[in-house]
This record gives C-alpha cells, sequence and structure tokens, in this order.
C-alpha cells in the first residue's frame, strides 16, 4: 500500500509518501511561496539526492500536479505510476461538530468543511483546494480528511461551552473547538511510548509552541480541555495573532476608534500577537530573542508575555486534571528554544516542575527528558510528527496496520 499526505496551506503545499507503514517515507516534497515571487519547489525521493528548483506555480492545484509528476519521474521518483497511490491522506483544520473522526472524503465533507470557512479562513479554504487538487492528480485514490478539531471532540461540555445565550451554541454551534489536535494527539501518544505508560493511565499538558502556538490538558489519553477555542484566535500569544482579551476591546476599536470589522479581524489576526508586541516589527520569535539579546526592551517584554501566558495555563490545567505526569514542549519553538521552555517553567518547583539546565540546553532531534531524573513531572521535548500521524489514521480508516 502506498499512501499520500497532503498539508496544503495558503502559501505552501506539503507532500509526503509513505509505503506500506508509517515507518516507511519514500519521499517528501513542497512547494513554497505559491502565488509569490521566488517560488520553489523541493523534492527528496529516499536517501538520493534533494531537489530544490525555482518554478512557476500560481496555486494549489498545480502545486499538487507538480510534485504528483516527481513521484514518477525516471530519476528521482518513487513510483512507476500514480496509479500505486491507493489513499491520499489530508489535514483540515476546522472539522466543527459534524467531523469529529477521521472520514473518506465525498461532496458531503467537502460541503461541511466549506461551511466553516469563516471560522478558519486562513486554512479551510487551501485545505479543500489541496483535497480537489489531489482528486484530479490521484484519480484512482482514496481521499481521507483528518481533522484538527477532531481530538478535542472530547472536551467536556463544561469546557466547550462559552457563557453565552445558551442559543448561540444550539442554534450557531459557538463553542471552544481546539486546533493543532493532530499534533497534540502524536506527542501524546509518543510521550507516553517514551515514558513506557499507557496512555490510559497518564496526565499530560501538551505545548504547541510555533508561529501558532495551543496548549492541551490530556487526560487518560484524551482531551479534557485545550486553549484555542471557536477559533484559532483563541488561548497563547502567537507570532502575529493575539491569543486570550477582553472581548470589550473589539467593541471599542470599532466604537471609540471608527474601525470596520475587517479592520479589527487584520488587527488580532495578523497585526497583533509577538508582531504587535514587539512594536510592529518581529513576529519569529528567534527574531525577538536577538533583539531582547540587542537590548530591545520590546522585545523582552514581548518573551516574557509569551512565556508567562503559557505559564498561567500550565497552572491552570494542572488544577483542571488534579494530577500531571509530564509537561510536553514540541513544535518550531517548543522544540529548538531553550529559553522560551527555561522561562516559561520558572519558578514552578513547588509544583513538581523543574528543567535540568544541561538537558534543557542539549539539542537532539529525538525525543528526551530534560527535567532533573527524580522530578515527580517529568518535562519532556517531543518533535511532532502531524505526516506520520495522518498517514497512521488514514492506515487505520482502511483498516491496514500502521
Amino acid at each position: 500500500m502506498n499512501i499520500i499526505v497532503v498539508n496544503a496551506g495558503s502559501s505552501s503545499v506539503k507532500l509526503t509518501c509513505y509505503g506500506p507503514t508509517v515507518d516507511s517515507v519514500m519521499a517528501t516534497g513542497m512547494v513554497e511561496r505559491i502565488g509569490l515571487s521566488g517560488t520553489l519547489l523541493h523534492y527528496q525521493a529516499g536517501n538520493r539526492e534533494p531537489i530544490k528548483t525555482p518554478v512557476s506555480i500560481r496555486n494549489t492545484a498545480e502545486a499538487v500536479a507538480a510534485l504528483a509528476r516527481h513521484l514518477v519521474y525516471p530519476q528521482p521518483g518513487c513510483l512507476n505510476s500514480l496509479e500505486e497511490v491507493q489513499a491520499v491522506g489530508h489535514r483540515v483544520v476546522h472539522g466543527g461538530e459534524k467531523l469529529n473522526q477521521p472520514m473518506v472524503i465525498d461532496a458531503g465533507v467537502k460541503e461541511i468543511i466549506r461551511e466553516y470557512f469563516d471560522l478558519a479562513p486562513l486554512h479551510n479554504p487551501p485545505n479543500l483546494e489541496g483535497i480537489e487538487a489531489a482528486e484530479a492528480a490521484f484519480p484512482e485514490a482514496v481521499q481521507v480528511g483528518i481533522f484538527d478539531t477532531a481530538f478535542h471532540s472530547t472536551i467536556p461540555a463544561h469546557a466547550f461551552m462559552y457563557a453565552l445565550p445558551l442559543e448561540l451554541y444550539g442554534e450557531d454551534k459557538i463553542r471552544r473547538y481546539g486546533f493543532h489536535g493532530i499534533s497534540h494527539q502524536n506527542v501524546s501518544r509518543t510521550a507516553a511510548e517514551f515514558l513506557n505508560r499507557s496512555p490510559e493511565n497518564l496526565n499530560l499538558i501538551t505545548c504547541h509552541l510555533g508561529n501558532g502556538c495551543s496548549i492541551t490538558a490530556v487526560k487518560g489519553g484524551r482531551s479534557l480541555d485545550t486553549s484555542m477555542g471557536l477559533t484559532p484566535l483563541e488561548g497563547l500569544v502567537m507570532g502575529t495573532r493575539c491569543g486570550d482579551l477582553d472581548p470589550a476591546i473589539v467593541l471599542h476599536l470599532m466604537e471609540q476608534k471608527g474601525l470596520t470589522l475587517p479592520q479589527v479581524r487584520n488587527i488580532l489576526n495578523k497585526k497583533s500577537g509577538l508582531l504587535g508586541l514587539s512594536g510592529g516589527k518581529l513576529s519569529d520569535l528567534r527574531d525577538i530573542i536577538d533583539a531582547m539579546e540587542q537590548g530591545d526592551e520590546a522585545a523582552g517584554n514581548a518573551l516574557e508575555v509569551f512565556c508567562y501566558r503559557i505559564r498561567k495555563y500550565v497552572g491552570a490545567y494542572m488544577a483542571a486534571m488534579g494530577r500531571v505526569d509530564a509537561v510536553v514542549f514540541t513544535a518550531g519553538i517548543g522544540e529548538n528554544s531553550a529559553l522560551v521552555r527555561e522561562k516559561t517553567l520558572a519558578g514552578l518547583g513547588q509544583l513538581g516542575i523543574a528543567i535540568d539546565p544541561d538537558r534543557n540546553q542539549a539539542r537532539s532531534s529525538d525525543t528526551r527528558e530534560i527535567s532533573p531524573p527524580d522530578s515527580p513531572v517529568k518535562v519532556l521535548v517531543v518533535p511532532t510528527r502531524e505526516e506520520r500521524e495522518i498517514a497512521g489514521q488514514v492506515m487505520a480508516v482502511l483498516g491496514t496496520t500502521p
């Protein structure tokens, strides 16, 4: 069996080709800066020399088609024919309450994905474009949707309900959905394996820290609560997104400053977070840290706000679960920034959480423990493997062993 995993974003498409198991990666590819100047195609089959070439690609459909052609090119290809692909798995960000498990994509599923365009405008439209592009490129393959919100479908009502008029949930389904579920599910399972513990007897706090950030309380292998809400805007401070804020700020901006709804939406999603706190200059945490070390006061404050918000959620989720066995860091910042991990968990020794400085500074691409050996709460760094998780869930849908 050969499975393709497609992750289509607003300006990039990633593609991974798997053989009969989730550990048999046959090829990886990506097209970045789609529709912009400097569009590049990256591709590597097995251990062969990677390809990096400028391309003229205008949209998601062209990107998927170009990557598919490379799969069967005589030199870098890994397949004899695209008909050898049995299934294509797609990451879809918002599935709402209706799409709460992996499922074969048909016209009805695509219509539901469209329903949530307004709640995930940066994600669901390109996700659907990726699906339709893959249907054209791999017409014989089964298309399977894996939904970022699905892992959080186990959150109880007292955690997902907002204190709004009840009809806004009953009629409009306004509630907490949560995101990054594929990542949180993957790293929580990996953490359980690393600790040699059954997921059912393990309580974890998983911190997905990248350009988008979220934190999840995982109790017994199931999502109990998570920081993102109706949309991916709520929760932690992010690269350009504000995270938690007083909702009256929106009213104030519109009433007192005369801003329109699109203007406010743009501020909250694209001009806030680290970018806003740094004075509109920096959204990448690496740049924030560099500026802080050069004496930039605003950058230093941005880092403090970023880490403080995570620390508050860690404390809240410890209270929600009653017992925590491990705190897990993942994604670009979580896996690579020793400083963020250190500042986030500083002062939590009385809660049983501590970091070993040497372990924290050591760099590795493997799952590792960075807490002292005798720490009652383990602190782990777990690389997220979202494509692997998607491939495994696709195989499960098809009734094969990942």
